[in-house]
């Protein structure tokens, strides 16, 4: 009983300690901070919430299943058989390009985004792994990246949607935040970025339906379903969102990570059509659809916010579900077209014009890995 109380205790120390000295674990939100989140209809009883009561609380023993499966399930072709190969871009092509509004895929759920002469990243994680430390999460896909990060020009802003690892990302914070000129975020998320040494007043924190002007863009933070949290004890502690982001020309909208719920019916009524939306298909299970969409879902919510067409994302970046690594597109091509919506599937590093509706991606590259 000693030994065993002793190794708890040593554990609980680590942790501790890892939690709080290691870096990449980010902020906490002060009491402070606390006090001003009163205000948003999200926030109660010191924690952000969904409008929907989820995610359901599960039980040691669910969570233990879970992990279980996780770990031990043998899924084939959980991930390409060898690294995605981009199409590479260089830092000329994107510090002089005064074109219409376009996207490049990063893979996952970042992008770069060139709109209105403004260079905009979305949800930028270039980290070799979605992990506080190397040693705890699986390698990406894509070792390469269609521009080497060091060689990104200038930043006009960093738009983040939640806080999680596969989406924030230390590593990546230190080799952008020095030539992003702003950081737009859900309420909370800031901890994290001041905690990295990003100064607060390049910092905008927004709650649901609150927006601000990027010169003449316009930034909408809206609604998601989903969660938050770096460590064990700061779970809900920010929170999470998706966003519309609208030019004079243009209308996109960016769905971060989320469970399929009204909300997506509410932002199409509210800031619809979308010339392109940004949807999240993958990393989903049937035991947690109320966190992450199943792709027919995308699919029906592509319809729901009132898409022309839509990009899939969230997808060919990891592996962080028990399902086949191609199985995401496969699927949610099949029902966008039994619901007659376009659907973009570009690889990693190609080029996306937001409006161009006749450029199409029908040479299922994935099928050829």
């Amino acid at each position: 009983m000693i030994t065993t109380l002793t190794i708890i205790g040593i554990l609980v120390i680590a942790y501790f300690l890892f939690t709080n000295y290691y870096p990449s674990f980010g902020g906490d939100v002060s009491k402070e901070e606390q006090e001003t989140y009163k205000t948003s209809q999200q926030f109660k009883n010191g924690k952000f919430n969904n409008t929907n009561p989820v995610p359901k609380e599960l039980s040691f023993n669910e969570n233990l299943k879970i992990a279980y499966t996780f770990f031990t399930k043998k899924v084939p072709n959980a991930r390409p058989k060898e690294d995605l190969k981009p199409i590479t871009i260089d830092s000329l092509n994107i510090a002089n390009y005064k074109g219409k509004a376009r996207l490049i895929w990063f893979g996952h759920s970042s992008f770069l985004l060139q709109i209105d002469g403004k260079t905009i990243l979305l949800d930028p994680m270039f980290g070799k792994v979605p992990a506080p430390h190397p040693l705890l999460g699986a390698n990406r896909f894509n070792e390469q990246f269609p521009i080497e990060i060091a060689k990104l020009p200038k930043i006009d802003a960093v738009i983040f949607s939640h806080d999680h690892y596969d989406h924030l990302d230390y590593e990546s914070i230190l080799k952008i935040k020095d030539k992003t000129n702003h950081f737009y975020v859900p309420l909370g998320v800031g901890a994290h970025l001041k905690a990295w040494n990003i100064p607060s007043d390049k910092i905008t924190e927004l709650d649901w339906w609150q927006n601000v002007p990027l010169d003449n863009l316009n930034l909408v933070c809206t609604p998601a379903q989903h969660f938050s949290g770096r460590k064990l004890n700061n779970g809900q502690s920010t929170l999470w969102s998706s966003w519309v982001i609208q030019s004079k020309n243009e209308n996109i909208y960016f769905s971060g990570d989320s469970g399929y719920a009204n909300h997506f019916k509410e932002i199409g009524e509210k800031y619809g059509p979308f010339d392109l939306a940004l949807m999240e298909c993958g990393q989903y299970n049937e035991m947690w659809t109320d966190i992450h969409m199943m792709p027919e879902e995308t699919a029906q919510a592509g319809i729901d916010v009132q898409a022309e067409k839509i990009i899939p994302i969230h997808w060919g970046g990891f592996k962080l579900a028990m399902h086949e690594w191609t199985d995401p597109i496969e699927r949610v091509t099949i029902k966008a077209k039994e619901l007659n919506l376009k659907v973009i599937t570009p690889k990693i590093g190609e080029e996306i014009m937001v409006k161009d509706s006749l450029q199409t991606y029908t040479n299922n590259w994935w099928k050829d890995l």
